[in-house]
């Protein structure tokens, strides 16, 4: 069926009307086409940036250690029998001199009489041959006055001298024996006093290693009894490579934390830096044989830190910072914000970049502090956000 029947004018109309809007159309895309290239993108849309303010910075070597107590003492047993007594518990606090176990001591103090007896039989029989000496030298005097109007034979002389002489060896010989005895006294009256066991310094009993009852041995070792140990002050055993212990020297700062109380924050002075690796366990070694770890070289540094609210225990595990630089309050970037030649990227206000050169201080992995250069609150760039026109840059000196 053919189509209806237009009148020219009206179809003139209509066409003129269609190409009117297709070239609006055409006006607004190209006006939107030309002011999206006039509009240039913002410096924040193209850079990322961090504001310079100042903060404390440190430069650390870390480490991990060992929390121990700063001194402490086995006590052990210096004379054998059966430990009669415990005076101490773990925990407990005790002064020096405090006697904190006993051993039976009967039979020291039986040796002790024994020889107290043997000592003054010696006595008495020295003094015995003391006055017989004395009675013998009148005699060999009484003999040579004798002998001078031969009233007695040369023989009877020589019988009276002989038997002054022996006297003399004989009181020489007790005497010897007497000294010994008094050895052996002094010894055993020490044995006797060793069986009361007292605390050779001040501290806290941290562990008991016998038992009320039990029969010690002190011929061939010395037993262990009980440690006490200072906890008032402590000291941190701390593991370094050899890589960073050349960093490392006696008397710089340092500060540290444990796992059970990580928000806290411990400053101490590193005392002393050991001369020699520390010796690996022959175990731990037996255990990494053919391992790498086992080649790791480790020296160890101490420090000591007090301890009076005894919230450090032994044993804990410490992690460790020694401050090898600080600056307080310093203007700090981060390292990405740098170049290789110590230069710096500033976005000014103006949209406009700066380049400048920069004195740099402290420095950690993350962060430096510059000492000349760029002033609180500027922007410096340290990356780029998005593909854009760059910016007009303007090296500044």
């Amino acid at each position: 069926m053919p189509p209806p029947w237009t009148p020219p004018a009206r179809a003139a109309r209509r066409s003129g009307k269609i190409i009117l809007g297709v070239c609006l159309a055409g006006l607004v895309a190209l006006g939107t086409l030309v002011l999206m290239g006039l509009r240039a993108p913002s410096p924040d849309s193209l850079y990322e940036t961090v504001v310079v303010k100042r903060q404390d910075i440190e430069s650390t070597v870390t480490a991990t250690g060992k929390i121990q107590p700063h001194a402490y003492v086995d006590v052990g047993a210096q004379v054998s029998g059966q430990l009669k007594r415990l005076h101490v518990a773990v925990g407990d606090k005790v002064t020096a001199g405090r006697v904190v176990a006993e051993i039976d001591a009967e039979v020291q103090g039986a040796k002790v009489e024994g020889i107290e007896a043997d000592l003054a039989r010696l006595t008495a029989e020295m003094a015995e041959q003391e006055a017989g000496l004395a009675f013998a030298k009148r005699n060999v005097e009484r003999h040579l006055t004798l002998a001078q109007t031969s009233a007695v034979s040369k023989a009877a002389l020589d019988e009276a001298s002989r038997d002054r002489d022996i006297l003399i060896a004989r009181i020489d010989a007790s005497k010897a024996r007497i000294r010994q005895m008094q050895a052996d006294l002094r010894a055993q009256t020490a044995a006797l006093r060793y069986a009361r066991i007292t605390a050779p310094m001040a501290g806290t009993v941290v562990a008991v290693d016998a038992k009320e009852g039990q029969t010690l041995n002190a011929n061939y070792d010395t037993p262990l009894i009980l440690q006490i140990a200072d906890l008032d002050t402590m000291t941190v055993w701390t593991d370094v490579s050899e890589a960073d212990v050349v960093k490392l020297r006696e008397g710089m700062p340092l500060w540290f934390t444990t796992l059970g109380q990580p928000d806290r924050k411990w400053n101490a002075t590193l005392r002393q830096i050991q001369p020699a690796p520390r010796r690996p366990d022959k175990k731990a070694e037996a255990t990494k044989a053919g391992a790498q770890s086992g080649n790791v070289v480790l020296y160890t540094a101490l420090f000591d830190v007090p301890n009076e609210d005894g919230s450090l225990r032994a044993g804990m595990t410490a992690q460790v910072f020694f401050v090898t630089a600080a600056a307080r309050n310093a203007l700090v970037v981060p390292v990405a914000s740098l170049n290789d030649k110590s230069e710096i990227r500033v976005l000014r206000n103006d949209g406009t970049v700066a380049v400048r050169k920069v004195q740099t201080d402290v420095r950690t992995r993350f962060l430096v502090g510059i000492t000349s250069g760029v002033a609180d609150g500027e922007r410096v760039i340290t990356g780029i956000k998005a593909a854009g026109p760059p910016a007009k840059l303007r090296v500044e000196s």
